[in-house]
């Protein structure tokens, strides 16, 4: 035991991949969506009240009118892409989890919205279409190591028209440094990781460069499975600088994806930028 716990609880080399991806594990998808349609719980997607808020002012400065074609990468189970596609945006909404898009696809469909969605990784869509408008939101760009992250916003400049706008949100390095080293463990008769009797043990390590990771070991009967969440957090600088190699030009900073003026002790960072 103790041999297996030294291997599994050592911090691994940054970006490591886990040996398993929780958003293809059945059980832990239907959990996952099971948290974004809480209205209580801020953990998979921000709160409905803040959602509101945040479509009131993205439809107010990069309206549908000017840039009607919009794709939602990373879109879950559509909370956003529906609001879009109800403030005249035509969407395409892109996620990993089979299970968020099925859930989003039926609800476009019951209410006939125009909202395309598909099911892939987004570093590996080869989508034909050009878009007016991209959104990436509620920090998911940080989740990517930096050569990912160069990919991913290649793929965003190459499928914009020309003027058009891409707005992301980041972690800021005032997350970074609230972020709180520590190591812990738990047993459950069935939970958010798996429906089996399980213990979990966490481990929560900064990394340099600004970089943390929350893996969990996840301990079951029949296996071990283990998840590595990598957080990027950027300055203003760090994230122009990445954004200015892709070709973009940047319009403005906010403190948020609902426009919220940009201050040094925000915990996030929004940044609308331009081709």
């Amino acid at each position: 035991m103790f041999d297996f716990m030294e291997k599994h609880m050592k911090p691994p080399t940054i970006y490591a991949e886990g040996t398993s991806i929780f958003w293809k594990d059945d059980h832990i998808s239907k959990k996952l969506l099971e948290i974004h349609l809480d209205p209580n719980v801020e953990l998979a997607s921000r709160k409905p009240d803040f959602i509101e808020r945040s479509l009131n002012w993205i439809s107010e400065t990069v309206p549908a009118t000017q840039y009607p074609k919009l794709l939602d990468i990373g879109c879950g189970p559509g909370l956003y892409a529906e609001k879009f596609a109800r403030a005249g945006y035509e969407v395409m909404g892109v996620d990993f989890s089979k299970r968020s898009i099925e859930y989003a696809g039926n609800i476009a469909r019951t209410h006939k919205l125009p909202i395309t969605y598909i099911c892939d990784d987004y570093l590996k869509m080869e989508i034909q279409t050009f878009f007016d408008f991209v959104t990436l939101i509620y920090c998911d760009y940080g989740a990517l190591s930096k050569d990912n992250r160069k990919l991913l916003m290649k793929k965003v400049y190459d499928r914009l028209n020309l003027g058009g706008k891409f707005l992301l949100d980041v972690c800021s390095v005032r997350h970074y440094e609230s972020f709180e080293e520590k190591q812990t463990w738990e047993m459950h008769d069935g939970g958010f990781w798996s429906a089996e009797r399980y213990y979990c043990f966490n481990l929560n390590r900064k990394y340099q460069d600004h970089t943390t990771l929350n893996r969990s070991v996840v301990i079951t009967q029949s296996k071990t499975s283990i998840y590595n969440i990598w957080n990027h957090c950027f300055t203003t600088d760090s994230l122009m600088a990445e954004a200015a190699e892709a070709g973009f030009r940047m319009l403005q900073i906010y403190s948020d994806v609902a426009g919220k003026p940009y201050s040094d002790d925000s915990m996030t960072i929004a940044i609308l930028l331009e081709k």
